[in-house]
């Protein structure tokens, strides 16, 4: 018998619409806000800034401990679904608080760039951040998008406001900036906490919050490897080149991630799909938000790759004329990045957790290794080098492996006529049939 998924209807297009226009929105403060940075701080001042909030970024990651994978992976059953959230806050909050204590003796090790109250600042924000983290996946599972905006939206908007004000009064420093950071980083919570921890508990579920453990540990250490993968170029341009080639390096970084937003819109508002249907109809949609995504991202890298030699020096200034080349070298890897999420979305519901490790540890390994040769010969283009290679391998072995796992040939992310109509229609998930 022939079995049709909805997989999106009105009510979803109304969602990825406005979660659209909530990036849009985030967009387009956090623009504003790096580029009163860029100008206040230069490559230098920017760099460091850089270093610091990636260190920071990069301890969330480690201390949320990949627990999406277990809410995935239970949240089929209800009667588990309530408990998962308050393991995402307790947990979050507590591991937090070590990947924190782990970033600062890190930093002790190698050294604090800027001084150590700018450290302080930073990583005081990271329990709060790897709690977030937990209960966005919550809410997103529970097509809460509405809740996951707000926050969004607050996050921003205290961010550029803060910043402007800095800016406009004179203040504005590297250690005022990363003040603003951490209290941006911290204030989702006021939102998500109320939204995704109903009736509110401090008493976490221990049975469950060690199965989830177990499982998302199998799968956390290439999920960390994942996220270094494409952020470690900016610590090791800072330390083999020099901060201000860093700073240089962002600010290409920054305006590639232009096109996350469209893209990871799609991966977000699939996900509920991915997570609560069969696995032979979450095959289908996935391949179907590949499609989009791939014609997606390669009209915004393309776009902006066409005019960053004229819009890099006109908004940032000439002193990151410099961005333009790395910005160019790193685009296509950009472009193919957009695929790797949405396939481990799916790939963590039938691939073994050990195979998904190796492939993320083994580009990352590879990228810090071809970091070490690019960079001190050809600086941040070296690194955006390094970066493109890597992210373009990782997507082709991640696309293999889904079409090994699922029967699907790899035609089937190829773009279809229909596709480009709906993109052009501005309909980003329609139907599909799926049979």
């Amino acid at each position: 018998m022939a079995v049709r998924t909805l997989v999106r209807g009105a009510s979803s297009a109304a969602v990825a619409f406005r979660t659209l226009a909530t990036r849009a929105v985030r967009l387009a403060m956090e623009t504003v806000t790096g580029v009163i940075i860029a100008r206040v701080l230069q490559p230098e001042g920017r760099g460091v800034y850089a270093v610091v909030i990636t260190v920071a970024s990069a301890a969330i990651v480690v201390g949320h401990m990949s627990l999406e994978k277990s809410q995935i992976t239970f949240w089929s059953d209800r009667s588990r679904q309530r408990p998962l959230a308050t393991n995402g806050l307790i947990l979050g909050l507590g591991l937090g608080a070590l990947a924190a204590l782990g970033a600062l003796a890190c930093v002790m090790v190698g050294g604090a760039p800027g001084g150590w109250a700018l450290w302080a600042l930073a990583l005081s924000a990271i329990p709060f951040g790897a709690a977030a983290v937990n209960l966005n996946g919550i809410l997103t599972l529970r097509a809460r998008m509405d809740a996951v905006n707000r926050a969004s939206l607050l996050a921003a908007a205290v961010w550029c406001l803060a910043v402007l004000a800095l800016a406009v009064t004179g203040r504005l420093t590297v250690g005022s900036v990363l003040a603003c950071w951490a209290v941006s980083i911290a204030l989702p919570c006021a939102v998500l906490v109320p939204a995704g921890v109903r009736p509110f508990t401090l008493r976490p579920d221990s049975s469950l919050a060690r199965r989830q453990l177990r499982l998302s540990s199998r799968y956390h250490l290439g999920w960390v490897a994942f996220n270094l993968l494409i952020t470690v170029d900016v610590p090791l341009l800072g330390a083999l080149d020099a901060p201000a080639a860093a700073g240089v390096y962002t600010v290409a970084v920054t305006i590639l991630g232009l096109t996350r937003i469209p893209c990871e819109t799609i991966t977000q508002v699939v996900l509920p799909q991915q997570a609560a249907c069969g696995v032979e109809d979450a095959k289908h949609v996935t391949a179907r938000a590949l499609r989009l995504i791939l014609l997606v991202s390669f009209a915004c890298v393309a776009g902006l790759a066409l005019v960053a030699p004229v819009l890099i020096p006109l908004v940032y200034g000439e002193s990151f004329a410099g961005s333009v080349a790395p910005l160019l070298v790193l685009a296509p890897g950009t472009a193919a990045l957009m695929m790797v999420r949405p396939l481990e979305q799916h790939l963590v519901r039938v691939a073994h957790p050990l195979a998904m490790t190796v492939v993320s540890a083994g580009a990352l390994t590879a990228n810090v290794l071809l970091n070490l040769v690019t960079i001190p010969r050809w600086g941040a283009v070296g690194a955006a080098m390094a970066s493109t290679l890597t992210y373009t391998a990782l997507a082709a072995v991640q696309a293999l492996r889904f079409s090994r796992a699922t029967g699907m040939p790899l035609s089937a992310f190829v773009p279809r006529v229909a596709d480009v109509r709906a993109m052009v229609a501005c309909l980003p998930l329609k139907k599909v049939a799926v049979s």
